[in-house]
């Protein structure tokens, strides 16, 4: 019988707030009450309370108070205390486990265990392995039954054995059976098979016990179940049962991949409140949590409380908080991170190394990168074929050509990590971006050549190498080997053809884009038509942009509307551009393009492509010839920013901003403080904007 449980808990009661975007105070009023769980003798008076369930005890404020999750940041951890009044304080690791059998020792048990394995290699048929049973060289008493079914390995077979025994009904069937069967049915991820047991057993009164709903829990999470893994929880949490160290890493697992991090939280410290000292499993699992979320604050917080209860991260840990590290962007802490673990002894695994590749990569470290790369090679640390893609990567991000080259070249000269179809993108990005046509090509040759086929990336990747060189019929060959091959071009591939077509300066180069850009994009080459129309009427081109912006990946929509802004540049068509920047500021293409303080007022053009840069660049002047015209407040200092590209063949937009403000003879110069920054006074651009009214910047 499970002991009893009852407990204080704090139960919330929240005050229902009036539907509004703003968050407001929000008072609660708190009351305790007692619950009693499975209790044998209910009190007479008052009457026992209704049992909340786990998950309405666990109920964050958030889902209550909150207009929306995005807002409920894990700011407060939850203060509830989960204790047991009613007996002594005990660990949460008191595990309940079976005695041993005296009769492991038994010198027939070899016999047995033989029998077992011969069970095991039979025909999978029914009748052959129930034929097999009759062989059985001893007596099926309880211990020798146990013994048999414990040394069963397939699923069906143990399975088979055990329903073999209830029909002999030789003994009573006792929990451990069933525990042992359950075990043998989560190797095979037979949950449904598992559940019908474990209601078999409620049904049958044989005890549900720890390691009863520890196989059901943790069952039901490598199958993925994970509302039927809280359900069963909640089952043995209502029953008195003390979850051991393995249930309370899984429920924890289930809850963060449920997305319920309050939840989370609330158990982790109730738990640790009882006694359960958590393994690095259970910190896997809430770094894991928060890296998902890319929440620093959370990460931080698990990195503390692994200290302050003196527990020791293992490789498992360290990798998933470098992991964490990167979908947070800290790569400074994630290099600490790998230095700590250096530090304790540990080496790293190709999972480490990746995880580190990839953020240095993503954060353009070169320094760093290169350092990384040093060391791997001289304490002669683990590659896998992960690990090799992802360096390549790495130096495609950054722009590291020879450090590329050598390891493409290992890639040859391994047995077992042979470039494949990613490997090759690599190498034609890194090409690409240095305009290395010539290379670009050599490697495209030597994918047919070696079988390795082109995937739309590395088609991407050498379609734009060829736009940029002007070589546009070998682009159009490589477009249609691609599309022979199978690859269906999707928004970036089309987004490039796009700014290639902004490029072209021949009129017959252009169609030649526009005749690929057709195949995998029709409704783009009629916006295209649309634009440059004689008889151009802004409500049709508004129409058919807001339907392809709608139909086209968020990554890809703003990327769209500059190239057609550059397009429209390129023809000399400035007013249809700035009708563009019009329609994709209305759609929200340009978040954050605009930027006021009391003292400064900005411009921020980090996201636009050159031409969309100086449509918005104009765009301003003239608003702010009007407001200067309105004679209205204008503050002191005027900034546009370009942002400076970190990678190594970055061109940036710093340059080409430069030349157009010269055109323009704005008074903005370069500021001396931040690359990529110019500014201007108010006293120097208010006498130039009445200089050039009424249209300072279109009338160049």
């Amino acid at each position: 019988m499970a002991p009893t449980l009852s407990t204080a808990l704090d139960v919330h009661f929240p005050i229902p707030q009036a539907q509004s975007d703003a968050i407001t105070p929000i008072f609660f009023s708190r009351r305790k009450s007692t619950i009693y769980c499975n209790s044998s003798k209910p009190p007479q008076n008052p009457p026992a309370p209704k049992t909340p369930s786990l998950s309405e005890q666990l109920q964050p404020l958030s889902s209550t108070t909150l207009p929306n999750k995005d807002q409920a940041r894990l700011l407060s951890k939850p203060k509830s205390t989960w204790v047991n009044p009613t007996k002594p304080k005990r660990s949460v690791l008191s595990l309940q486990r079976q005695t041993r059998s005296p009769y492991a020792y038994n010198p027939k048990v070899r016999e047995l265990k033989l029998f077992a394995k011969k069970l095991s290699d039979c025909e999978d048929s029914e009748d052959a392995f129930l034929g097999l049973l009759e062989e059985i060289p001893l007596e099926p008493t309880r211990e020798n039954a146990l013994l048999v079914l414990n040394s069963l390995k397939p699923w069906q077979k143990t399975r088979l054995f055990f329903n073999w025994i209830k029909t002999k009904d030789l003994f009573p069937m006792e929990t451990i059976f069933y525990n042992v069967t359950m075990k043998s049915l989560r190797f095979g991820r037979q949950f449904e098979l598992i559940e019908q047991l474990a209601n078999e057993m409620v049904s049958n009164d044989i005890p549900l016990d720890n390691i009863t709903y520890s196989t059901i829990i943790t069952c039901a999470k490598r199958c993925n179940l994970f509302d039927k893994a809280v359900e069963w929880f909640e089952r043995m949490y209502k029953t008195g049962l003390m979850p051991d160290e393995v249930t309370y890493s899984a429920i924890l697992d289930v809850y963060a991949k449920l997305g319920k991090v309050e939840e989370v939280v609330s158990l982790y410290e109730r738990g640790v409140a009882s006694g359960w000292k958590p393994d690095p499993i259970a910190f896997s699992v809430l770094a894991k949590m928060y890296g998902e979320a890319g929440d620093y604050d959370g990460i931080r917080y698990v990195l503390e409380e692994m200290k302050s209860l003196g527990v020791r991260p293992n490789l498992v840990v360290y990798n998933t908080l470098l992991e964490a590290m990167g979908k947070a962007g800290k790569p400074g802490l994630a290099r600490s991170l790998f230095q700590e673990l250096l530090g304790s002894g540990l080496t790293p695994n190709e999972k480490t190394l990746t995880s580190l590749a990839k953020i240095y990569g993503k954060a353009r470290w070169a320094k760093d990168a290169l350092e990384l790369w040093e060391e791997m090679k001289s304490k002669n640390w683990p590659m896998d074929f992960i690990l090799y893609n992802t360096l390549l990567t790495m130096c495609a991000d950054i722009g590291l050509v020879e450090e590329a080259e050598q390891l493409f070249m290992d890639m040859k000269q391994s047995r077992h990590c042979r470039p494949d179809s990613w490997s090759y993108t690599a190498m034609l990005k890194i090409y690409g971006s240095g305009g290395n046509v010539g290379k670009a090509m050599e490697f495209f040759e030597e994918m047919s050549e070696v079988g390795v086929e082109l995937n739309v990336m590395g088609a991407t990747c050498l379609i734009q190498c060829l736009g940029k060189a002007g070589r546009i019929d070998e682009l159009v060959r490589v477009f249609s080997v691609s599309v022979k091959q199978g690859i269906k071009p999707d928004d970036r591939l089309c987004g490039c053809l796009l700014s290639i077509v902004s490029r072209c300066e021949s009129r017959e180069d252009m169609d030649k884009v526009l005749a690929c850009l057709q195949q995998a994009n029709p409704r783009l080459v009629a916006l295209v038509k649309s634009i440059a129309d004689e008889e151009y009427c802004l409500d049709t081109v508004k129409e058919e942009f807001k339907g392809i912006i709608s139909d086209t990946k968020d990554d890809a929509r703003r990327p769209f509307c500059n190239c057609l802004i550059d397009i429209c540049r390129s023809k000399n068509l400035h007013d249809r551009a700035h009708d563009l920047l019009y329609l994709g500021t209305l759609y929200g293409l340009y978040p954050g393009l605009h930027n006021k303080t009391a003292n400064e007022w900005s411009l921020d053009v980090r996201s636009l492509s050159v031409g969309a840069a100086q449509t918005a660049l104009e765009e301003w002047m003239v608003t702010l010839a009007k407001i200067v015209k309105r004679e209205e407040a204008l503050p002191e200092l005027f900034s546009a920013q370009t942002g400076t590209g970190t990678h190594k063949f970055s061109q940036g937009l710093s340059n080409s901003f430069a030349s157009h403000l010269k055109k323009l003879a704005a008074p903005f110069r370069q500021s001396e403080e931040k690359a990529g920054c110019f500014v201007a006074t108010r006293e120097d651009l208010v006498p130039w904007l009445k200089s050039r009214s009424p249209s300072p910047a279109i009338s160049v």
